[in-house]
């Protein structure tokens, strides 16, 4: 009897695990399908400035690809001539080019090279259009792009900032994007690719990167070899989760006076070595070994820095001459030289990044989605609400009455709501009463409006859609 009760328990037991790996089975038959990959061109059109000798041309899709992903795109020329005026990179062949989009990335670009000496008049242009994909995905309403070879004031489009690298949460996207309306441009930098800035004004200031959240404190030493992890408290390098102080960080609002780094001395003796965290925001500080000591110091018209691991008796030294182009010349502790970040000085508008900023507690705190204006570049901005003009509505007529703010930080958090605790009159997502007029370095003038961001507004973190257009040209 015991027998023939086991024998049925153990039948029932095998009935189950059949019903429930068929149920499983028939749920995952009525998932909802993925919706079709679009490809989009990322501008439809783009501008070869006298003596700019290549244009990068990037096609994007919604979503990551499984496996690599092929498209032909084709181009007509008008008044240049493949081989003689331009070629491609990859090359074309009979008027067409395959671009692959790697597993795991969303995105591909391909270039347009101008051939040396080569002179062209302002009608000269190409206009690719991408055709059928190797795999399942479809074609956007982006599906063509014009590239003239003279400068462009672009009229305006939207675009989606491509802020995600790889797998990372879109709350801490890994690129800072810079945007420039005027061209069509988005410049994707990797937040963690650079360490240092070295100003290129008259002044010798030097930047850290509150992108990373990075933290640094001075000690009263002179010689990187004097200065060791047995006697140096890291503890002050905490920021972040309550943690840490403004003194240890650059100002939030680019003042180059309160950077967390003294301006660098003319008398050698002054510039004291420093130890920084590369990369905080939560309170904890790195392991010693991954600490970095380094004495900055001056090197006729340039810089000289001196690095080393908190836990090394050896230091590294490079020299760094000041950029005629940009505002500062960058610097990677990974790289051991400079590497480029920021687009040249007159060419970005705006910033959206995840970086160091000010809670309302008045402590430092990491923020995600902030967007920065290139004041340095003399960028200003100001913001409009709906219920004074709407943004279909506003034209050049509004600008004269506009007060426009220089501050880097003038649109900041505020385009967006992240959360809303309970009892909060504020609903996640893009906060549609508002949008921004930006005046640029060449007093063009647009009026900016941010779509989405988040999933609660039908965006995607990391990738916010942005929609721009130009109200008065300079």
């Amino acid at each position: 009897m015991n027998s023939l009760n086991r024998f049925l328990k153990l039948a029932a037991t095998a009935c189950s695990i059949v019903l429930l790996v068929l149920v499983i089975n028939a749920c995952s038959d009525d998932d909802p399908p993925l919706p079709a990959n679009e490809a989009d061109f990322e501008a439809t059109t783009l501008g070869l400035e006298d003596g700019q000798e290549e244009a990068e041309i990037k096609l994007n899709l919604s979503r990551a690809v499984d496996v690599a992903t092929d498209f032909t795109v084709s181009f007509v020329a008008t008044g240049v001539q493949y081989g003689t005026h331009f070629t491609t990179e990859p090359a074309a062949t009979d008027g067409k080019l395959t671009v692959s989009v790697p597993t795991a990335s969303s995105t591909v670009s391909f270039k347009v090279l101008r051939k040396s000496d080569v002179f062209l008049d302002g009608d000269a242009s190409i206009i690719f259009t991408v055709g059928t994909a190797a795999q399942n995905a479809v074609i956007g309403e982006k599906s063509t792009v014009t590239v003239s070879f003279s400068p462009i004031v672009s009229e305006g489009q939207q675009m989606t900032l491509n802020g995600i690298i790889s797998d990372e949460l879109g709350s801490s996207a890994g690129n800072s994007v810079f945007v420039d309306f005027s061209s069509n441009q988005q410049t994707g930098v990797a937040r963690k690719s650079w360490d240092l800035g070295f100003y290129s004004g008259d002044e010798f200031w030097v930047i850290i990167n509150n992108t990373t959240a990075a933290s640094v404190i001075a000690v009263d030493a002179t010689d990187l070899v004097d200065v060791t992890a047995e006697n140096v408290n890291t503890e002050g390098l905490a920021l972040g989760q309550g943690a840490g102080t403004f003194d240890i960080i650059d100002d939030v609002t680019g003042d180059l006076t309160k950077t967390a780094i003294k301006e660098i001395s003319a008398t050698e003796a002054d510039n004291k070595v420093y130890v920084i965290n590369r990369t905080g925001g939560f309170g904890i500080v790195d392991a010693p070994e991954n600490l970095i000591k380094l004495r900055v110091l001056r090197n006729g018209a340039g810089y000289k820095v001196q690095y080393a691991p908190l836990t090394s008796s050896e230091f590294t030294e490079i020299e760094i001459t000041k950029s005629a182009t940009n505002d500062f010349t960058y610097v990677s502790f990974t790289t051991g030289g400079v590497v480029n970040v920021a687009p040249a000085r007159e060419k970005w508008d705006i910033e959206w990044t995840y970086s160091i900023y000010k809670a309302p507690q008045g402590i430092p705190y990491a923020y995600s989605d902030l967007v920065f204006i290139n004041s340095r570049g003399g960028v200003s901005a100001v913001q409009v609400l709906e219920t004074t003009v709407s943004y279909d509505q506003f034209a050049a007529s509004h600008v004269a009455s506009l007060k426009f703010d220089g501050q880097r930080d003038v649109i900041g958090s505020g385009w967006r709501v992240t959360s809303a605790p309970p009892g909060s009159t504020d609903v996640v997502g893009v906060r549609t009463d508002r949008y921004y007029v930006v005046k640029d370095t060449y007093e063009n003038v647009y009026k900016l409006r941010f779509i989405n961001f988040h999933a609660a507004d039908g965006g995607t973190r990391g990738k916010p859609l942005i929609e721009y257009k130009l109200v008065v040209k300079g």
